[in-house]
């Protein structure tokens, strides 16, 4: 399985893939700290508001740059659970190095106040990372079988995480927790709400991926 991750790691990145998202994050993370300095935290939990999809849309060209028929091959040498979990794992690696990327770029432009914040910042930006892998994977070409019909799932997906969190009293578990993790990074969190909203980016990117391996399943 480790040679499939790195086989479609090499395809995303030599085929040129990576570098629309590369400077999505560029321009995200510029738009966000044009404003002047702020602190990590707060900082931090935008911008993993901001980067969810875009590396919703980096999982999606992940798991798109594979053809189909190479695609059946690696479900028949490797089978249909370690092919789809190596593709999660690679569209989760493309995610962490744009993860890495979003919370270097600010001490570079001189755009944070101190290293106070960096821990919630990473925690944020990882919580948001399962659900825009999730949200990624759902949309991928192998089960929308249409550009068309990937596109419209990834934006509406993107679109109701965010305006659902606005509220969070309307549906919050329809939703992950991206604006309601962002505002407690402002309001320096205890451990219970973290614990909280980690669960439910875990329990939402769940539910994601079950539908994602279900409709592989029945689509392959």
């Amino acid at each position: 399985m480790g040679a499939l991750v790195r086989m479609r790691l090499a395809a995303f990145t030599r085929g040129g893939r990576a570098l629309p998202g590369l400077l999505g994050t560029l321009v995200v993370v510029g738009i966000i700290y044009g404003g002047g300095r702020s602190e990590a935290a707060e900082a931090y939990g935008f911008s993993a508001v901001a980067l969810f999809p875009v590396i919703a849309w980096q999982a999606k060209l992940l798991l798109d740059t594979e053809p189909d028929v190479q695609r059946r091959l690696a479900v028949a040498v490797v089978g249909p659970r370690r092919e789809v979990t190596a593709g999660l794992l690679a569209a989760a690696v493309v995610g962490l190095a744009t993860v890495a990327f979003a919370m270097v770029l600010p001490w570079l432009f001189g755009s944070v106040t101190g290293p106070a914040g960096i821990a919630p910042g990473l925690w944020a930006h990882v919580a948001g990372l399962v659900a825009a892998v999730g949200l990624g994977a759902l949309a991928s070409r192998p089960v929308t079988r249409s550009t068309l019909y990937g596109i419209a799932v990834l934006v509406t997906g993107s679109v109701l995480a965010i305006v659902l969190g606005l509220n969070g009293s309307v549906a919050p578990w329809l939703a992950p927790p991206l604006m309601a993790t962002a505002r407690r990074l402002a309001d320096q969190p205890g451990s219970a709400s973290i614990a909280t909203l980690t669960l439910q980016a875990v329990l939402w990117t769940a539910v994601v991926v079950a539908i994602y391996v279900r409709l592989r399943r029945t689509r392959s």
